[in-house]
């Protein structure tokens, strides 16, 4: 984390947590980044999601189009990251309750 902390990222985090719709994350995302990076992002958050609900690597590239280099890649964000992938999916099944 050190590595990406800085004023200017503070400030863009800040910036998002200011977002109070989902179109309202579409209109600064959009101006934000690519449609590709966008797509990216999500791509690896479902699988994420696919993951954390115990489905396999076939069945979440299948459904998801991801290698599974992506596959892995945030499989280990899972096992050995900063857990924010598990923060924001435990949140989320949270508000659905």
């Amino acid at each position: 984390m050190d590595k990406l902390r800085s004023a200017s990222t503070d400030a863009l985090f800040e910036a998002i947590l200011t977002l109070e719709t989902v179109d309202e994350c579409y209109r600064f995302f959009e101006d934000a980044c690519t449609v590709k990076e966008i797509i990216d992002i999500s791509q690896r958050f479902e699988v994420a999601k696919l993951l954390s609900e115990k489905k396999n690597y076939q069945e979440i590239s299948k459904e998801t189009g991801a290698s599974t280099a992506t596959i892995s890649r945030v499989g280990k964000c899972l096992l050995y990251g900063k857990d924010g992938y598990t923060l924001v999916l435990e949140r989320i099944k949270e508000n659905k309750k």
